[in-house]
């Protein structure tokens, strides 16, 4: 028997967790127009720094620090060396993609194909409404949030926000009005790097993290992005929920094997029938 409280309750807190993981990819997406296919090795990163740093002994909130960090400098790296170099968009996929190969096999090579369990950040559980919920997962559902809502407050509040909006916008445009599009477009990537680096985090402490983990989040935040429409903010979230639910509902109502087909359904349905997702190409919203 499907049980609706605990479906509704996974589906928010997952829900969560996947708009976070989406946030970073939807930035770059909306600002530069670019599919930052190292997303998910980004997230990687993110995972594997807090693990090294806990296991050294520093608590897995320095860990998180650090992946935000790792996250960051490596998203900067990236576009800075590499990038910002390259106009044409198909070979900005080919080059992504290639840099999240090479997190991926740099990590098999160093740590193996056995996974690693990120320390949790809060232990402990509780039962709430007949629902046992670790204290971990709650705390997820929560940082999740701070990012999300850090992320849209910055963006629409600030000047350095309003200059990312104008570059969504039309970068041409934006450049003579004084923009500096491109110190704006490396900042965008650095963004999405520290958004990516604590989505590992957290991502790593509710599953678990492996060298090829990166995987996952990038389908999901391909097809959260697709649902949403291409740089909404507001699109992402929603989506993300949405994403979030069929993939609880169909774990728990039908097989959990079937619970990864969600975001592949998701975007093949999207794409056929409103190719430009809930809200289109919207970046402040």
């Amino acid at each position: 028997m499907v049980d609706i409280v605990s479906i509704a309750a996974n589906t928010v807190i997952l829900g969560s967790l996947y708009a976070l993981i989406a946030m970073g990819f939807t930035l770059v997406f909306g600002v530069a127009g670019q599919a930052n296919l190292a997303h998910g090795g980004t997230i990687t990163i993110g995972a594997f720094t807090a693990w090294y740093v806990a296991g050294f002994g520093y608590g897995i909130w320095i860990g998180l620090v650090a992946a935000i960090a790792a996250g960051a400098l490596f998203h900067a790296l990236l576009y800075r060396v590499f990038v910002s170099h390259i106009e044409d968009g198909i070979n900005v996929l080919i080059l992504t993609l290639l840099a999240g190969l090479v997190v991926e096999y740099v990590l098999e090579a160093a740590i193996g194909t056995q996974s690693r369990s990120v320390p949790q950040l809060l232990g402990g559980s509780t039962s709430l409404a007949g629902v046992s919920f670790l204290y971990n997962n709650l705390l997820i559902f929560a940082l999740s949030w701070v990012f999300i809502i850090g992320l849209f407050v910055f963006v629409n509040y600030t000047k350095v926000g309003q200059a990312i909006i104008a570059t969504s916008m039309n970068e041409k445009g934006a450049a003579l009005l004084g923009i500096r599009t491109d110190r704006i477009t490396l900042l965008t990537w650095t963004v999405a790097g520290v958004l990516a680096g604590s989505a590992g985090v957290l991502y790593g402490s509710y599953r678990a993290a492996s060298y090829d983990m990166g995987l996952t989040p990038l389908i999901l935040a391909f097809a959260i992005v697709i649902l949403g429409g291409i740089g909404s903010i507001r699109g992402s979230v929603i989506a993300a929920y949405i994403i979030g639910f069929l993939e609880v509902f169909t774990t728990s109502a039908i097989s959990p094997r079937l619970g990864g087909m969600s975001a592949f359904i998701v975007i093949v349905l999207v794409l056929l029938a409103k190719p430009t997702g809930l809200y289109g190409r919207e970046l402040p919203t």
